[in-house]
């Protein structure tokens, strides 16, 4: 039973090894220019764009919607791609495409509501802490798992797992 507990342990370590950065050439083949939102074409910010790949086809991306004007105002804030199942906090996002917004819960800590980007679904939240690292602030950026498996907004950030 431990030998196969080791195994299975180890399989998922090599598989977080693996996912990398995506380019840009690999996130504008990704990203769209308007994201499918309920029953919306909303645009996208590309300049913000950010993903991860395991070299083999998957990605986990996102990028900020550009609301002004549109139902979703107020609502969403991020688009994101999933084609490897991810678990954020106690939230499981298998593969599909998603849209979050964000509001502030306290100083140190944002509430992230996670919808179906299609249906407008709601999904489920998690919370972002706020960094205490200095130094470059992204909008948006998701880090592969090697690294620090983290989705940051801003200068908040949440923790995610591969769970494929």
């Amino acid at each position: 039973m431990k030998i196969a507990a080791g195994l299975v342990l180890t399989a998922l370590v090599v598989s977080a090894a693996d996912w990398r950065p995506a380019t840009e050439s690999e996130l504008k083949a990704l990203i769209p220019a308007r994201a499918s939102v309920e029953k919306e074409h909303i645009e996208t910010e590309f300049r913000t764009a950010s993903g991860i790949t395991d070299g083999k086809d998957k990605y986990i991306a996102g990028v900020v919607l550009i609301t002004a004007g549109y139902a979703a105002e107020g609502k969403y804030s991020n688009f994101l791609i999933v084609q490897a199942g991810i678990k954020i906090g106690d939230l499981s996002l298998s593969p599909g495409e998603y849209v979050f917004g964000w509001r502030r819960k306290d100083e140190d800590t944002l509430q992230v509501k996670f919808y179906e980007a299609h249906s407008g679904k709601f999904l489920g939240e998690a919370a972002a802490r706020r960094l205490s690292r200095v130094g470059r602030i992204e909008s948006f950026r998701i880090s592969p798992p090697k690294d620090k498996a983290s989705i940051q907004i801003g200068r908040f950030g949440m923790s995610y797992a591969l769970s494929e």
